[in-house]
């Protein structure tokens, strides 16, 4: 059975099924060149874009090829971001995990938020074992967030990708369910003792 995209809670946040109604501010998010300054496809042009992915991630979705979340703060349905695993091999236990946040909302801790949310169901609900992450080596926001859920540094892929003529590398990210469950761990004694929280 393929899994199923399900409503997930945080304290400030609401990880829900995309909607039609969402396209306008798909468009928002990745026609943003902040948001899509180290993504794999050039910022979006037109609306018609954010139409056509909406119907492919619709589409994908409800064939069970992969799982998103439209990500929207608690109280106010607006979709901010999205959270996606895809190439999941229930074989093996393992996914690939990719994400975007609107630039208004950057600084306030919801990526990190969001992503332990989906990684919880990921590692819990799914029980899946393995995790993926490719990060342009430039995103050192990105790398950081990942750092920060315990996923590791694995190498580096040359050249990988070429977008608007521009060609960059891979950075290779991986999280365990054993790793994630250390860094929770050490998350929540900080928390306890009074140490900030990463932002």
């Amino acid at each position: 059975m393929s899994p199923t995209v399900v409503e997930l809670n945080s304290a400030r946040l609401r990880l829900r099924m995309l909607r039609a109604s969402d396209v306008d501010a798909l468009f928002a998010l990745h026609s943003d060149p902040r948001v899509m300054r180290y993504w794999s496809t050039p910022a979006y042009t037109d609306v018609a874009q954010a139409q056509a992915l909406f119907e492919k991630t619709d589409r994908g979705v409800r064939c069970g090829e992969f799982l998103y979340w439209a990500i929207t703060v608690r109280g106010r349905d607006q979709l901010i971001g999205g959270c996606t695993l895809f190439s999941i091999n229930a074989t093996h236990a393992r996914a690939e995990i990719g994400y975007a946040l609107a630039s208004d909302c950057w600084g306030r801790g919801y990526a990190q938020e969001a992503l332990r949310a989906v990684l919880d169901h990921a590692f819990g609900v799914l029980r899946l074992h393995r995790i993926e992450a490719d990060v342009d080596p430039r995103n050192a926001g990105s790398r950081r967030l990942l750092e920060r859920l315990g996923f590791k540094h694995e190498g580096l892929l040359r050249e990988r990708w070429r977008v608007a003529g521009e060609i960059s590398d891979s950075a290779i990210y991986g999280l365990l369910a054993d790793d994630y469950a250390t860094a929770a761990k050490a998350s929540a004694s900080s928390r306890g003792a009074g140490g900030e929280t990463a932002r």
